[in-house]
């Protein structure tokens, strides 16, 4: 299932940002960070007691004093519901309902999502008075909040969390055999999200794995401003390739409809399976590649690199392949387990390649290993390694139960411990480390949770 996508939206200087940090300074423990991972702050991979999401800070509904308002918020509210599965739809006591605020609500009235009053800045008990005049709305009960004082956030992520299902920590007892064979599932059809910078060829490479011309191919930057599925057939399985519209540096994303093709982006990486992320030859592993993978990395999505336009570049001879590959694992040091893969789309080259590695990768993802199989290894790697002891806890050391496989996906690993604190990092690196050695998870994202007994 695709994690759900949680969007606010409202006017400039309504308290947006302050309330996209206070809700992921609530993000629980059980997934760790990474040194390394690039975020953005349009987006976050947040929890919220046991519910997983996806939040989104979209930007200001700006209005313009010439009067072209409705264009204007339906350009980006439409945008911004088109992939969200709630909207926390923000406004300010302090300035009272505008304008902007009604063009809004008309339009996130009609739609199918649910959506959320937010009333921001409600600090004092006079504040807190004004709330009622957004009934005037028609968006249902006004939740009166104060982000900068965390005031109401509870019960607002109450309201938003009622609409998800909880992340599953308990084990599936059908998903881990202890004996006999391990079973198959369906593997249904794979997505696969072609993801980049703007210009760098998604839309040509999405033409060659078609063999036609579906994407408008342009030497424009920008081309392409929404996320286009195409389904098809490759070695007998079923493959839906979404091509999407470039990502800009945070600094070079211009308002409107450019900025809200990043949230389509976002939403088409949260949709798919594996993520293809598009580089050009000419500029290797910058910061908003980065950026990209680690969006990838945070929603435990499959990751390949494919590094295009190598017809430029191809009478370098070997070694110039090992050394953009080095470049790129250097930059994604975080994702060492990344295949990296080289095409020219224009000259079709490199195709197979790829599309037999998505397949591979699709396969390895669907992995399911036997509890009992994780109990030894889970045994040998406490004999070869015991957990250090953690200072800052009084010199407590973790005590691991238990290991088992509630998941596939991302493969999905729940170590039942003494207390999910005391693993550090460090360890936690050592054990995902052990399980890709033993089982040869060589290329996939693994998830690792950890549950107090």
């Amino acid at each position: 299932m695709a994690i759900p996508i949680v969007a606010i939206i409202g006017r400039p200087n309504v308290g947006k940002s302050s309330l996209f940090n206070r809700i992921v300074g609530r993000r629980q423990a059980i997934v760790s960070d990474v040194a390394g991972t690039t975020r953005d702050r349009l987006m976050a991979d947040a929890w919220w007691d046991d519910f997983h999401f996806i939040l989104l800070d979209t930007g200001g509904l700006e209005s313009d004093p010439e009067g072209i308002i409705r264009q204007l918020v339906q350009e980006q509210a439409e945008m911004a519901v088109a992939d969200a599965d709630v909207i926390i739809f923000m406004t300010d006591v302090v300035d009272g309902l505008t304008h902007s605020d009604t063009a809004a609500a008309e339009l996130l009235r009609y739609t199918q999502k649910p959506v959320i009053l937010a009333v921001n800045k409600v600090d004092n008990d006079l504040r807190e008075f004004g709330a009622p005049e957004f009934y005037a709305l028609g968006m249902g009960d006004p939740e009166p909040i104060s982000a900068f004082h965390n005031y109401g956030i509870h019960n607002l992520m109450e309201r938003v969390t009622q609409y998800m299902v909880p992340d599953p920590l308990e084990p599936d007892d059908d998903l881990n055999p202890l004996d006999g064979e391990t079973p198959t599932y369906d593997q249904g059809a794979l997505n696969l999200a072609i993801v980049g910078r703007t210009n760098v060829g998604k839309s040509s490479l999405l033409n060659a794995i078609l063999g036609e011309e579906r994407s408008i191919v342009s030497d424009v930057a920008g081309t392409t401003r929404d996320a286009l599925d195409t389904a098809i057939t490759y070695n007998n399985h079923d493959v839906v390739v979404i091509d999407t519209a470039g990502i800009r540096r945070p600094g070079q994303v211009a308002k409107g409809i450019e900025k809200y093709s990043v949230i389509r982006a976002v939403g088409a990486v949260n949709r798919s399976d594996i993520t293809i992320l598009v580089t050009d030859a000419s500029e290797l592993g910058t910061g908003q590649d980065a950026h990209i993978a680690g969006l990838a990395w945070e929603i435990c999505k499959g990751l390949i690199v494919v590094i295009n336009k190598w017809d430029l570049y191809a009478d370098l001879g070997v070694g110039a392949r090992y050394r953009a590959a080095a470049t790129i694992r250097e930059r994604l040091h975080f994702m060492p387990y990344v295949p990296i893969l080289f095409t020219s789309a224009l000259e079709g080259e490199g195709i197979k390649t790829l599309m037999d590695t998505a397949q591979d990768l699709w396969t390895e993802r669907m992995r399911l290993v036997r509890s009992r199989d994780l109990q030894f290894m889970l045994a040998d790697a406490m004999a070869e390694h015991m957990p250090p002891v953690v200072r800052k806890h009084r010199g407590h050391r973790v005590q691991i139960n238990r290991v088992q496989q509630v998941g596939i996906n991302p493969p999905t690993f729940l170590f039942t411990v003494n207390d999910p604190q005391l693993i550090h990092y460090t360890y936690q690196r050592y054990l995902e480390n052990k399980i890709r050695d033993t089982f040869g998870f060589d290329r996939t994202h693994l998830k690792l949770l950890f549950k107090e007994r």
